[in-house]
């Protein structure tokens, strides 16, 4: 803020300043960056080859604590990353390259020295820029599409996708990593974190969260990367269920058990006296022991910058849930727009962010930082966070007491049926899914580094997979009858 005194002895007749205009930090970012920050990239991504025709190794060793993992099935199998590629110290950056720009797209000035000379793409940069190939990789692309393509028709196992929401459909996940993804989480759910009794056991199933999260991720390398996403998957919701929703969850004293749960992600630094009083807390209940187990995990795998980022979203998501906590004690219904705020908190957002620790690679902190590609994340997790209010509308008007989701707020404030409430929330999904791909494809045309470019692709995967899990998911969710 400007000091007052800046402000004393000016004429009235003066006219007042204009205001600067806003501009982009990208060029600056980028420019700070130059050359270094993008041989930082292609080292943390074991060069381009490693990232896309042998991807890298299995994440580090998890804690010592931690059961060996089963091993991988045939059609799963990764190349075996020689101990140079397994250390946990990114490889010495190599000599400064220069930089090679997808087809079309217009590299950015990074200084003002002299560009240099820019060679031609090579086909393993082509095959980056383009995305994964091959089952379940259909949705990770950087181009608009006017229209969704037609759908095929879904089985009754498949479900019904809701008519006129804009989605893109994805390829089944593939049954050998869902198969070993499903029966790892469960080993690890039961025998490490006790997370659940007997008689939840069909509700666990029933979460499919194998294929959840392979579909989400066609692009990870390994099972063991997957599982990366699934542990948090369930942890998170674990808190969901027990401390704010079904399995005696309440908005009462919702705060404190939050906080002490988030200490479980981002831990407590006290006093010697003090920190064994914290360290045994973690053990104290499911969600924090899931919580505390899942991101020791995460931690082995990620760089310090990709932890730090999971942890500042956990933050946002536990803000969104107390928002709504706060509304539950009073019997307040929100405006809409007030609604779509708490979303953007309470939604998705720390799944698609760590697209790339689960991709195995990173997306520097200063790129993911860029107010840029801050909206794409925002609007993909608030466009996949509005098909779940969407898919869970019956399920949640079968549940005791009143449900927030969009429908309901947009039938209350705005005096609509429930059936024009909900097929206006289908609109408002679109719109976002609209933005979220202009937003992603004009950020991919801006920067054409390819850890940027793999990063927005594999957002866009995990919003396609996820729409893919709601719609086939019908254990959990079924339609209303608005059609």
């Amino acid at each position: 803020m400007p000091h007052l005194s800046h402000f004393h002895g000016r004429s009235p007749d003066l006219p007042a300043p204009e205001p600067v205009p806003p501009q982009s930090s990208l060029p600056h970012t980028l420019a700070h960056f130059g050359t270094y920050v993008l041989a930082e990239a292609a080292a943390r991504a074991r060069d381009i080859r490693a990232a896309t025709a042998a991807p890298p190794g299995v994440p580090a060793a998890a804690p010592t604590h931690v059961p060996e993992a089963a091993p991988v099935p045939a059609s799963d199998a990764v190349p075996a990353p020689s101990p140079a590629e397994s250390a946990v110290a990114a490889p010495p950056a190599p000599a400064l390259p220069s930089v090679p720009t997808a087809p079309g797209l217009p590299l950015p000035q990074l200084s003002a020295a002299p560009a240099p000379e820019v060679p031609r793409p090579s086909a393993d940069l082509s095959r980056l820029l383009r995305g994964p190939s091959g089952l379940g990789t259909s949705g990770l692309r950087l181009t608009l599409r006017e229209e969704p393509p037609a759908c095929p028709a879904p089985s009754a196992e498949q479900g019904t996708p809701i008519p006129g929401l804009y989605h893109h459909p994805v390829p089944e996940p593939d049954p050998v990593r869902v198969a070993e993804v499903s029966r790892r989480i469960k080993s690890w759910a039961l025998e490490e974190v006790s997370l659940y009794p007997d008689d939840w056991e069909e509700e666990f199933d029933g979460f499919l969260v194998g294929r959840y999260m392979v579909g989400c991720h066609p692009d990870a390398p390994s099972v063991d990367h997957l599982m990366l996403a699934t542990r948090l998957m369930v942890a998170e919701n674990a808190v969901d269920d027990c401390y704010c929703e079904d399995h005696g969850g309440s908005p009462i004293g919702l705060g404190d058990r939050l906080l002490l749960a988030h200490t479980a992600l981002d831990p407590l630094h006290t006093t010697r006296e003090y920190q064994q009083g914290w360290a045994e807390s973690l053990h104290a209940d499911a969600p924090r022991r899931a919580y505390r187990s899942a991101m020791e995990y995460f931690v082995a795998a990620a760089s310090a910058s990709q932890a730090d980022r999971y942890r500042h979203d956990m933050a946002r998501l536990h803000l969104g849930y107390l928002a709504e906590a706060s509304w539950a004690q009073r019997d307040h219904v929100p405006e809409v727009w007030e609604y779509l705020a708490m979303r953007q908190f309470n939604n998705f957002r720390p799944c698609p962010t760590i697209t790339d620790t689960v991709g195995g690679y990173e997306l520097p902190a200063d790129l993911h930082a860029q107010d840029a590609m801050q909206r794409v994340i925002a609007l993909a997790g608030n466009a996949t966070t509005i098909v779940n209010d969407l898919y869970s509308y019956t399920k949640e008007l079968d549940a005791p007491g009143r449900h927030l989701n969009l429908p309901v707020v947009i039938a209350e404030q705005e005096g609509l049926s429930d059936q024009e409430a909900y097929l206006k929330s289908v609109e408002v999904h679109n719109d976002l899914m609209h933005d979220f791909e202009r937003e992603a494809a004009a950020l991919a045309a801006d920067c054409p580094v390819p850890s940027v470019q793999r990063f927005l692709r594999g957002v866009a995967a995990w919003v396609d997979g996820n729409h893919h899990w709601h719609q086939t998911n019908t254990y959990r969710y079924s339609l209303p009858d608005f059609w």
